[in-house]
């Protein structure tokens, strides 16, 4: 291997090997680079359609629209809209508000006839009802079709305050959910305060009624997103804000598809260009060279000098035939020489041994807060699978999710969203110091449970949700260090859990059912 590593053959396929890797990373970035740039200005494009779509669809309602909203702002609290309501229960709001209108005002028109203040309470209520449904459909339907992160209405308030401006988020395409006599309902008129560094062209927006010429820049759990703003105007009167955000800095699989594909099919031309230009080389000149390496071969077996002394009298460069005369004159130099370069390669592979060592355990370790990550448990789930194919499973798994981190990141910031999360990350770890834990989402964190922590998990899941009640009563932290979260915890059973992924699961749903409880609690 050694004397072929040295050959010109070699080395020459080293350079044009080399070459192509080179042609095919800088064509592949480039090719990255010009289809995400073209992504950015298409997303960047479709927000403002959108934006534009559902600003004429509010201003084609014009009074009704209107309407609308001055009653939702006085009686959110009131309106009771399905969680999961769709098409037909649209058409049954629409149906219950005319035959309402109908039978109390026979023959009259809205606006024209009578104004929308003269209408009884009723009739308001399933005006307000059918339109919230109608309108907040048209924006699910807009976000789910272009791919969005958010399209939403919100009616700002107007205060004194020049750096932060109160909200409240009418329409959202992202439902939240409100229980109401064991009944799941959209939680309506949720209110944050959005701050100016974080969302200037909100602001823009709203102060001048006119559209801004940038965006927001967001960096969430979402990745890098884009958000634009639309102003509402309707007879004058400023009513509220569109607003469209979109994901830019993760580029779909199609665009990483088509690279790879063009990556591909430039390196099969380069390759086969190789493989022609090493055959040329090699008959018209590496093999002249081997019969005189085989030559010397001859001498090896034959001892006959006079043949090396006529190789070393045309040993005068330092091409392969000169190599090999110098080679024949300096065995023993060689040998010695073999000695230390075996001595260096053992050296250099344990230098690399212990490098992806290190590359191995950053692989599987979450930037953030420092434990394991999705990778990781990825790892630790396919042991959990192995144990249950042995026979020999005895695990548990809670999930713990932290709560309105949303909320945290629009209020106050995403630097201290990001103290909540290693604050939520240090109290898991304290409490199950004896198991591993994972983080593998942007709010959520997962423990194995094995040994003490399984047996004694009632305890502990006690004792986490005491530092979480301690932690909401110390007056000295601020409003992001009062970590708020939900823990649910499953153990395997063998009667009922075919895979781990079953014991996930159900660990999945005694966290979600503990965080309705939560909620309850604080809406009573």
């Amino acid at each position: 291997m050694g004397k072929r590593r040295e050959s010109l053959l070699f080395k020459f396929g080293i350079i044009f090997i080399t070459f192509t890797i080179v042609m095919l990373i800088l064509s592949g970035i480039a090719t990255y680079y010009n289809q995400n740039k073209s992504y950015k200005l298409e997303r960047e494009e479709s927000i403002q359609y959108v934006a534009s779509y559902l600003d004429n669809l509010l201003l084609t309602e014009g009074e009704n629209f209107a309407y609308y909203q001055k009653y939702f702002l006085s009686h959110y609290r009131d309106i009771l809209i399905p969680l999961n309501f769709g098409t037909t229960e649209i058409q049954l709001s629409k149906k219950n508000y005319e035959k309402l209108f109908s039978e109390s005002y026979p023959g009259k028109v809205l606006g024209k006839d009578i104004s929308f203040e003269e209408l009884s309470d009723e009739v308001k209520l399933a005006f307000t009802i059918y339109h919230h449904e109608y309108f907040l459909d048209k924006f699910e339907k807009a976000r789910k079709l272009f791919n969005l992160i958010y399209v939403e209405y919100i009616i700002p308030f107007e205060s004194t305050e020049t750096e932060t401006l109160d909200v409240m988020y009418a329409l959202d395409a992202l439902r939240d959910e409100r229980i109401v006599d064991g009944k799941k309902y959209i939680e309506l008129g949720i209110t944050v305060s959005h701050k100016l560094k974080n969302h200037k062209t909100e602001f823009e927006a709203w102060n001048t009624g006119k559209r801004p010429s940038g965006f927001d820049t967001f960096d969430n759990e979402y990745g890098k997103t884009y958000a634009f703003y639309s102003p509402v105007i309707i007879n004058g009167e400023k009513l509220g804000v569109i607003g469209v955000e979109v994901e830019i800095a993760k580029v779909n699989k199609n665009i990483l598809h088509n690279t790879l594909t063009q990556a591909a099919a430039i390196g099969s031309i380069l390759i086969i260009c190789v493989i022609i230009m090493l055959i040329i080389i090699y008959k018209k000149y590496i093999s002249k060279l081997e019969h005189l390496k085989n030559n010397i071969g001859d001498y090896t077996v034959k001892k006959d000098v006079s043949i090396t002394s006529e190789i070393e009298r045309n040993a005068t460069g330092n091409d392969e035939i000169s190599i090999l005369a110098k080679q024949f004159s300096s065995m023993v130099l060689e040998i010695e020489n073999y000695m230390k370069t075996l001595l260096a390669t053992t050296k250099e592979l344990k230098d690399t041994k212990l490098h992806a060592t290190v590359m191995s355990e950053l692989a599987t370790k979450d930037a953030l807060t420092g434990i394991r990550n999705k990778t990781a448990y990825d790892k630790e789930f396919a042991r959990l699978e192995w144990s249950i194919e042995e026979g020999t499973a005895e695990f548990g798994i809670a999930m713990v999710d932290l709560n309105f981190l949303k909320r945290i990141n629009d209020t106050y910031g995403h630097e201290q969203g990001n103290i909540a999360i290693k604050k939520l990350c240090y109290i898991v770890c304290h409490v199950f110091e004896h198991s591993p834990v994972f983080r593998i989402g942007g709010d959520e964190f997962v423990i194995i449970l094995e040994n003490d922590d399984y047996k004694n998990i009632e305890s502990l899941i006690k004792e986490f949700n005491d530092k979480l009640e301690a932690m909401s009563k110390e007056e000295n932290l601020e409003q992001w260090e009062k970590v708020s979260a939900a823990i649910g915890y499953a153990l395997y059973n063998a009667s009922i859990d075919s895979s781990a992924a079953n014991v996930f699961k159900r660990a999945d749903k005694a966290m979600y059912n503990r965080k309705r409880e939560m909620k309850a609690i604080r809406e009573n």
